[in-house]
């Protein structure tokens, strides 16, 4: 007698792969339907909760290339990343790393970039919310350990950056956009910041100095090393400004001080 886990497995691989060992192992009962055909019921309305799901989710994407493509795209990427949790809203990151490797979709070379773009408007939609930042404790911090502080930015803040004018493409694809646009894939790359303020989810392009300050603190960076990495991308980048921007923002909205390691004698 298989276990549960084993019958899960099964299912899902007779449901979503339609493996014909899977459907036989499973000793369906068809009464006058073949197993097969009775599976594959389950097969449409699975996929088609998928398509339904991640067609809400990366609706530029689907624009872009057709329904029938991106339905045929959804059902290639489900078989080849399947979800491994219950929650239908955190799945789907993988579409860009997908798209960079689906054949039918190649030819489209910005499409993975899109895609991330809109895997992070998504998320930023729906992630946890945060209090400002506390201005009277970093005050207390004495200046020469300010260079220290690791810096937290909002759980909603999400960076993409691109060499195609990725923004653009997104703009000129809204369901209200009326005005007659075409993009030039020339016109040069986007550094955006994705967030989710007062208004719901912005979208920012930011300068390379911004960009670079931006996503040193969100790998954790001491605030020394990410004005380091600022100022390489972006010579009259302004620390003071910036900082003051994004803590107005509510993008940054929390630090953290770590002692230093005591002198040796």
């Amino acid at each position: 007698m298989p276990s549960l886990p084993e019958l899960q497995r099964g299912f899902a691989a007779a449901t979503v792969f339609g493996d014909q060992a899977s459907i036989a192992g499973l000793r369906i009962v068809a009464a006058g339907l073949d197993p097969g055909a009775r599976i594959g019921i389950y097969r449409n309305n699975i996929l088609g909760n998928y398509r339904k799901a991640l067609g809400a989710t990366y609706p530029v994407v689907r624009r872009l290339i057709g329904p029938a493509l991106f339905n045929a795209l959804i059902e290639a990427f489900v078989r080849a990343y399947p979800s491994t949790r219950g929650d239908v809203n955190r799945y789907g990151g993988e579409l860009a790393r997908f798209l960079s490797t689906h054949i039918p979709a190649r030819d489209l070379e910005y499409l993975p970039d899109v895609a991330r773009l809109e895997w992070a408007i998504d998320q930023a939609s729906i992630a946890a919310d945060a209090a400002a930042l506390d201005l009277a404790t970093l005050a207390t911090v004495p200046e020469h350990a300010l260079g220290e502080l690791r810096f937290a930015l909002h759980p909603s803040a999400r960076l993409v950056a691109s060499p195609y004018p990725i923004l653009h493409i997104w703009q000129v694809n809204q369901p209200d956009r009326d005005v007659e646009d075409r993009v030039d894939l020339g016109e040069g790359g986007d550094a955006l910041l994705v967030a989710r303020g007062a208004d719901g989810v912005t979208i920012e392009r930011l300068r390379p100095g911004a960009h670079a300050f931006l996503l040193a603190l969100a790998r954790n960076l001491k605030l020394g090393e990410a004005l380091e990495r600022a100022l390489a991308a972006e010579p009259s980048f302004d620390l003071s400004a910036a900082l003051k921007a994004h803590v107005a923002a509510q993008i940054i909205v929390a630090f953290r001080v770590f002692p230093s390691p005591p002198e040796r004698s």
